[in-house]
């Protein structure tokens, strides 16, 4: 039985990298990152966010420790494992999602998996540069034609969809095409229907860059009961990381947390 539980916690913590735990904490914020993207980003908040937060960041297959393993086929995949993961440390304490681009889509699936089958949900879920699921179709490469990798690294950069540190290293940008390839291939291939009702009851807020090209995040309102606030913050679509956005971001995060405590006191 101890060799299970080992076996389950190694693969919980390959999937959820936490940095810097943090057992007194209040809340657990889990974060998603973008197409393309590592968990390292997000990880590293642990540092320098409040001492009621513990950051766990999500890790999908193919890439840093995962490296070896097959890249998921689809959202359901990624929500799946990423919901297996999460429950032994969402059941003790509150917790609340970040998804930036893609990872909103991902976050707002792994919520709707665990409200549907658990009857858990976030206390608050913050989404960023990603127009609502229903809508996403404006945001996505074009269905009726097989783009090269150059075409989409392309138009990634074009529309600020890739960090200006990996489109500027042509070894970096080489060895993130494959991972690139693969996740615009899972948001591509994910759709949602137009909502009849909400189906989550948190509060939400949204941000996006000035200069973003995600449009319409008011729109996100239609998932959820809970109130909704967007906020626009200098930069294109990864705005989130100028220091002074970041350091927004983290407090502003905390805070909404803090009056969630208060609200359910």
């Amino acid at each position: 039985m101890a060799g299970r539980d080992q076996v389950g916690r190694t693969r919980n913590e390959k999937v959820l990298n936490c940095l810097y735990q943090n057992p007194d904490a209040i809340f657990k914020l889990i974060c998603f990152p973008w197409a393309g993207g590592g968990s390292m980003y997000f990880a590293k908040w642990g540092q320098r966010i409040h001492e009621s937060l513990e950051v766990h960041s999500v890790r999908l297959a193919g890439r840093e420790s995962r490296l070896e393993e097959p890249f998921a086929k689809d959202m359901y995949q990624l929500a799946d494992e990423i919901v297996c993961a999460m429950l032994p440390i969402i059941q003790d304490k509150p917790f609340a999602f970040f998804g930036h681009s893609m990872g909103s889509y991902v976050a707002f699936l792994t919520a709707l998996n665990l409200k549907e089958k658990y009857k858990l949900e976030p206390v608050h879920f913050f989404v960023s540069s990603a127009p609502p699921p229903h809508l996403k179709d404006q945001f996505c490469m074009p269905r009726d034609k097989q783009l090269s990798e150059e075409q989409v690294i392309r138009r990634l950069i074009d529309f600020g969809g890739t960090p200006k540190h990996v489109a500027e290293d042509k070894e970096m940008l080489q060895q993130y095409i494959p991972i690139l390839m693969a996740d615009v291939h899972i948001v591509s291939s994910y759709t949602c229907d137009t909502l009849s009702e909400a189906v989550l009851s948190c509060d939400l807020t949204c941000f996006r860059g000035s200069k973003d090209i995600a449009k319409d995040m008011e729109a996100w309102k239609d998932i959820t009961n809970g109130s909704i606030n967007l906020h626009v913050l200098p930069g294109d679509h990864f705005y989130l990381m100028e220091p002074d956005n970041e350091k927004f971001l983290r407090d502003y995060i905390t805070k909404c947390l803090e009056i969630s405590s208060l609200a359910n006191f």
